[in-house]
């Protein structure tokens, strides 16, 4: 049986379990400086003047920068956006003129130790003239700098007419609904190590992850180098979840520090600059209104929302509001639509991707749409869901939007199919009896489920190289990363089910651009389908080679032949000779006889995947819920998360990739929020204050994961798995919440907090 698709041993766990493992903060070289980071104390102020000379004084201190002393190095460019004229938000490394949130960094101290550089970095002066504090995206848009205001961008979509379909309507549902601040909170925080290499001229990164190639290329570009004399280096990632591996201030500072010091400098993160540095997400407020016929179909949606960005654009600039614009209609038919996505800054942290960013958003909205249509129209919640799926017959549906720089093309799917199986696995009817039981017992218990479309495999392109050495050992090469999803064990069962090898016999290499020139990394649920049909096509390839090659040394036809376990046989049988792939790799060693009818001697090949449009994978997840009437306290009792990934390479680590983004889902729906007062100053500074669920919260999860709708789009039918355990369940807990409570649409806001179950209960 073919490894592809077995739930296999994972390759990389080995040094982890064995306390081998080398993070960011295990790198260390010999003379190495410690950078500190001096942060903003204020959320909006004028910076009238920063003072590093108290610091400097101090023993052990090397050098100590404000913005004067990095003001030849351009503000943080955009990775993915399609919006123009975001440029003069963009973060410079060092605060000038004005500081625009809290933790914004202002200076940075260079010492002997990070001890040392925390006690000078207490030294500097920082000079703040405050400002009000812009704090709600949808009140009016502010100053930004005294010629722009704080609203970069509307983002806009449409297509239909809508204003037809509302006078037409039979109900229009109006809602107003809010997902609250928060993000990814890794257990490992961010870290930088470079390094100048002065014999080489090479600038190294190391504690890099998920964009090595596109950070390389503009740290080069941002530093005046060449791209080809920076390298950077991915060590293991302790969680990487859409917040690790942007390009930060911190990671241009510590470049130019070992550039100008002449000494590796490192950078690691402490856990309160996490809380109000890194990239936050998901704070948006949709007021959006559903045009329906009398019998609960969608007839047209209109959406106004407010994305709330923070400070400064970062790299992925207007990349989640465009999402949530162009994804929102998940698995829905939807004649005419309209949004208008308010992209607007604010004096918080800045903003960007966070697991299933824009959709976690926009299924929460959507589906409790869908609720408050069933409620108006007087339907059960499963029959307006069932009546207003795309069909199976439709595929592939195309929506005359965009999303991702791409035509939003549904390539396959089954909705009804998923939705019968998942209420079959979660028992929905012998549930709802027994609720029905508890609440007549005086209980408040309530059943919600939470339909959503992913996004995965995004394009244009993606390329590994393939290689057998002479000991028939199997390398792969890929631009790539691994943040702990899996990487090096599916693309070693792609490969090798491909070729015909052992897949231990794999070694996958990543994260390393002095390796292979190009790379996508890892973002948007790519890396299974992208990098995996580029290593399934240079496995298939590979394997011509070897057959050709053998062909030769066995003086067989080549078609005649087959790999099993590394070895290169005739097809009929295991009698017969044979040759080993390593022996096959030597044939072809440079200046063989056989080597020189190839342009290029050995046993390898480079295979590139392209693909224009996304694959979309689809789940349900159904959750039920008892409230503590005397706390607020919502317990989640049960819960269910069915998926269709098209075809699973592993479905282990498809399954252990939904129990973690079901996790962190979970946080969002009930505990975790980035709060600020009146002033901008944060109030979730530690894990006091930002609460996050742990083994106590999870409840007992069940895990569907089926394959009935493989995809068109490439070679091995797969679809990304790394979202879809987080999308819906916001969505999903809303909805079992809001039944507890008498099905009433009191539940407008994530995350649903003790005390707003209390004010609820009260109404």
């Amino acid at each position: 049986m073919s490894v592809f698709g077995q739930s296999v041993t994972r390759l990389e766990d080995a040094p982890l379990v064995r306390g081998q493992g080398a993070f960011a903060a295990d790198i260390d070289f010999p003379r190495q400086l410690h950078m500190r980071v001096v942060r903003a104390e204020m959320a909006h102020a004028r910076l009238l003047s920063v003072d590093v000379a108290p610091a400097l004084a101090l023993p052990g201190v090397v050098a100590a920068w404000s913005a004067a002393d990095v003001q030849g190095v351009p503000p943080i460019p955009f990775r993915a956006t399609k919006v123009r004229g975001l440029e003069p938000y963009c973060q410079p490394i060092l605060a000038r003129d004005r500081v625009r949130y809290v933790g914004e960094p202002v200076a940075v101290i260079f010492a002997e130790d990070a001890a040392m550089a925390e006690d000078a970095a207490d030294l500097v002066l920082v000079d703040l003239e405050e400002l009000p504090a812009l704090l709600d995206a949808a009140a009016p848009p502010g100053d930004f700098d005294g010629a722009r205001d704080t609203e970069p961008t509307i983002v806009r979509k449409a297509y239909g007419d809508v204003d037809a379909a509302f006078r037409e309507a039979a109900h229009v549902v109006a809602l107003d609904l809010s997902i609250g601040r928060h993000s990814g909170v890794p257990m490992e925080t961010r870290g930088a190590i470079a390094r100048y290499d002065a014999a080489m001229d090479v600038l190294e990164l190391h504690g890099t992850a998920k964009k090595q190639h596109w950070n390389r290329d503009e740290i080069a570009r941002l530093l005046g180098r060449a791209p080809s004399s920076v390298h950077l280096f991915e060590g293991h990632v302790g969680g990487g979840f859409g917040v690790r591996g942007e390009l930060y201030p911190e990671d241009l500072l510590v470049c130019l520090a070992a550039l100008r010091l002449g000494r590796p400098v490192k950078w690691i993160e402490d856990r309160r600059e996490h809380l109000v540095a890194t990239n936050h997400s998901r704070e948006q407020r949709h007021r959006i209104r559903a045009a329906v016929d009398a019998q609960g179909q969608i007839l047209g949606i209109d959406n106004v929302f407010f994305h709330d960005q923070g400070g400064y654009i970062r790299t992925h600039g207007a990349r989640v509001a465009d999402m949530s614009a162009g994804l929102l209609l998940g698995p829905y038919r939807v004649p005419a639509y309209r949004v208008a996505g308010h992209f607007r800054l604010t004096n918080k942290t800045p903003a960007a991707t966070y697991r299933s960013p824009g959709r976690f958003e926009g299924s929460f909205v959507r589906e409790r749409l869908m609720d408050a249509i069933a409620a108006r129209c007087g339907i059960d919640r499963l029959a307006v869901r069932q009546r207003n799926f795309v069909g199976v017959a439709e595929m592939p549906y195309a929506r005359p939007l965009d999303a991702l720089g791409t035509d939003v093309v549904l390539d396959s799917g089954d909705y009804a199919l998923l939705l019968d199986k998942a209420l079959a696995r979660f028992g929905w009817d012998a549930r709802q009896a027994d609720v029905a039981r508890r609440r007549a017992a005086g209980e408040c218990v309530g059943l919600g489920l939470g339909f959503f479309v992913e996004k995965s495999g995004l394009g244009p392109s993606d390329g590994v190289r393939l290689t057998v050495d002479a000991t028939g050992a199997v390398e792969l090469v890929t631009g790539a990363a691994s943040v702990g999803q899996g990487v090096e064990t599916v693309l070693a069962q792609i490969a090798a089910a491909a070729l015909g090898v052992e897949y231990r016999r794999v070694r996958v290499l990543h994260g390393r651009t002095d390796r292979i020139e190009f790379g996508s990394g890892a973002h948007a649920s790519r890396v299974t389908v992208m990098s995996g049909s580029a290593t399934h096509q240079a496995g298939l390839a590979l394997a011509a080679l070897a057959k050709a090659t053998a062909a030769a040394m066995l003086q067989a036809p080549a078609d005649s032949l087959t790999i099993e376990a590394g070895v290169v046989r005739r097809a009929e049988g295991a009698g017969g000779a044979s040759v080993t792939l390593g022996e096959v790799a030597r044939a072809l060693a440079p200046g063989s006889a056989l080597s020189r009818e190839r342009a290029t001697p050995g046993l390898t090949v480079e295979s590139w995947f392209h693909s224009d449009h996304m694959t979309y994978p689809y789940g349900v997840q159904m959750a039920q819920v008892a409230i503590d009437r005397g706390t607020g306290t919502v317990k989640v009792e049960h819960y269910l998360c069915a998926y269709d990934v098209g075809r699973a390479v592993n479905p282990m680590l498809v399954e252990g990739q939904i129990v973690g983004g079901f996790a962190q889902g979970l946080g969002g729906a009930l505990y975790e929020a980035f709060r600020y007062d009146e002033r901008g100053q944060p109030l979730s500074t530690t894990f006091a204050d930002y609460l996050m669920p742990t083994i106590a919260e999870m409840p007992p999860l069940d895990v569907l994961v089926t394959e009935d709708a493989p995809s068109p789009l490439n070679p091995i039918g797969v679809k990304g798995a790394g979202e879809g355990g987080t999308n819906a369940v916001g969505a999903a807990i809303a909805s079992a919440v809001d039944d507890a409570l008498g099905g009433r649409g009191l539940v407008t806001t994530l995350p649903i907090t003790p005390r707003d179950v209390l004010r609820m209960l009260g109404t």
